[in-house]
């Protein structure tokens, strides 16, 4: 077997495989790669050692069976005998669901989530997106201070696992989604600097050195990454990638990564046969991330959409603090300027950044699938002291009306694992960091960052104490049970009506009309033939929908009717409905 490395700052490379040691060779035609051959097959362990120092695992792992720290194992991909006939499944008309395996389940591996999957057919979702799945230390975490990018996390089931969770989602026509980490590396079982300039210091991230992806040797860490997600599409046949913090990703080369890794990405959709596709997380709103690359764009393919997630949790919630302070002044004005335009901030003034920020987006250009609308994720739920919903924040008819608003928008609707039932579990932030000292400085960074917003250091919960993941795992039981059964039902509802009326998948961002009273806290807006009103009152609202022929699709509150002579739609408080007015 071929094995080979880059190690450009290495006098001498020695491949220990299996117990036994064998010098690699330069590779004459490629600067700083070392090759050579070994007997070895599927399951063979092996590392490299530069110079004098110790086994490392290889950059290029396809799998680490004692973690981040232990030797490498080959892989043969071949070895897997595929049973889903699979076409792909586009991002056009899709319903995303971000799932968490390490605690959507209480077993918290792939085979179990796998397990679970019918619940999302019976849900009405299209796409399952994974959290990052790269190995991290020790059993539990989210999964983003995970290293080796080209390996599967082993306790969670390790690359068999997840070839099975994706055959499986195949078989019941789900597509699969994975969270990649491109703009930084964990801090525990990172190896790359031993091996090569994969960082730099020119940038600094929240997460420390940025990676080098314009210095002397970032042609080699550029494809190091395209190659590391590429594999995910070929060899574990995902579907689609989710790109986190690529706001991050500092590039100042006249073709940006992005740009490199969507042709890569294109290319790949060409050969396969099937389409595959790029979801970037950016806090730029900066169109160009889903421009076509033939227009000057970097050519992905959607993106998360943080500011119709601010604009509606604040309307939801009335919380202003952080980023949510620019959102609070009219946060219906907010929300209608993003259901008809995509990003609030276009070049307008961000007082929480205090300075202008972003562009518009050109909505004759631009089709409302391209923008992923959803009211929580893992970042605006877990990122909370205590990790608490919406449903520990809002009572069942906001949490419809919440539901409302992102299932009938003009965007690819996300999900957050259990918030179809109004979960009652939290989803906190936990780790399982072996080293005492990482440990210990993560559960002070925790508790010092909220202690500066006024939280006291005994309610804020300590990530290390693995309560903390089993408190945050879902409880399937809750369905059963009132309100959970009632909202469920109601998210299946708004789900079957977004596949069965055309006007709900309408691309066309311009063809929204809306219209909004911020002192009566009550929006409605027009997507072809299809009305939606959410009032978010507590008491009744009187809005004017307009006289004609009318069909109530879907409604929480029985007690809402169709408009009555003058046009005028009474729906009761905190409720929402759906309905047709030709």
């Amino acid at each position: 077997m071929q094995f080979e490395v880059w190690a450009p700052q290495a006098d001498r490379v020695t491949l220990q495989c299996d117990g036994a040691a064998r010098a690699l060779e330069r590779d004459p035609e490629r600067d700083g790669w070392w090759t050579g051959e070994a007997e070895a097959g599927d399951g063979s362990r092996y590392g490299f050692a530069l110079d004098d120092g110790p086994v490392l695992p290889d950059p290029r792992s396809r799998r680490q069976p004692d973690g981040p720290d232990g030797l490498s194992a080959v892989v043969d991909h071949g070895r897997y005998a595929w049973r889903a006939a699979w076409a792909g499944r586009g991002l056009p008309g899709a319903v995303l669901y971000e799932l968490h395996v390490g605690t959507y389940t209480r077993e918290g591996t792939l085979d179990a989530a796998a397990a679970r999957l019918e619940h999302l057919v019976e849900l009405g979702v299209t796409h399952v997106e994974l959290m990052p799945l790269c190995p991290f230390p020790g059993r539990h975490g989210w999964g983003y201070d995970g290293v080796s990018p080209w390996a599967v996390h082993e306790p969670y089931g390790g690359p068999e696992a997840l070839k099975r969770f994706v055959d499986r989602a195949h078989e019941l026509g789900l597509a699969v989604v994975l969270d990649v980490v491109h703009n930084h590396l964990g801090p525990s079982g990172n190896y790359l600097p031993l091996f090569g300039p994969y960082f730099t210091d020119a940038y600094h991230t929240p997460w420390g050195s940025a990676v080098n992806l314009d210095g002397a040797g970032s042609d080699e860490v550029r494809a190091f990454l395209v190659g590391s997600a590429l594999a995910w599409l070929r060899d574990y046949r995902v579907d689609g990638l989710r790109l986190d913090a690529v706001h991050a990703l500092y590039d100042t080369r006249a073709c940006h990564f992005l740009e490199e890794l969507s042709a890569a990405v294109d290319a790949l959709t060409a050969e396969l046969g099937r389409p595959l596709f790029l979801i970037p997380e950016s806090d730029l709103n900066d169109p160009r991330l889903i421009t076509p690359r033939a227009e000057h764009g970097l050519g992905l393919h959607a993106q998360w959409n943080d500011d119709f997630h601010h604009a509606l949790h604040t309307a939801l919630t009335g919380e202003s603090q952080g980023y949510y302070a620019d959102f609070a002044h009219a946060p219906l004005a907010a929300l209608a300027k993003t259901l008809t335009g995509g990003y609030f901030h276009d070049g307008t003034y961000s007082s929480f950044r205090r300075r202008h920020h972003g562009r518009p987006l050109d909505r004759a250009r631009v089709a409302g699938h391209r923008l992923l609308g959803y009211s929580q994720t893992h970042d605006q739920v877990g990122n909370r002291a205590q990790g608490d919903r919406l449903a520990a924040l809002l009572s069942p008819g906001l949490l419809a009306c919440a539901a409302t608003l992102v299932l009938a928008s003009p965007f690819t609707p996300m999900l957050f694992m259990g918030e179809e039932w109004a979960a009652g579990t939290p989803w906190q932030y936990f780790t399982d960091h072996p080293d005492p000292e990482l440990a210990e400085a993560v559960r002070r960074g925790r508790r010092r960052e909220f202690a500066a917003h006024g939280w006291a250091e005994e309610d804020v919960p300590d990530p290390q104490d693995p309560k903390t993941r089993e408190r945050s795992c879902l409880d399937w039981a809750e369905q059963e049970r009132e309100p959970h059964a009632r909202v469920l039902d109601w998210y299946r509802r708004l789900i079957a009506l977004r596949h069965e009326q055309p006007d709900l998948t309408d691309p066309d961002l311009a063809d929204t009309k809306v219209a909004y009273d911020e002192e009566a806290r009550w929006l409605a807006f027009r997507r072809g033939d299809v009305r939606v009103a959410v009032n978010l009152a507590g008491e009744p609202a009187a809005i004017p929908l307009g006289t004609g022929r009318t069909e109530i699709l879907a409604a929480w509150d029985p007690a809402a009717t169709a408009p009555d002579a003058d046009g005028l739609l009474h729906l009761p408080g905190e409720s929402c409905v759906v309905l047709t007015q030709p």
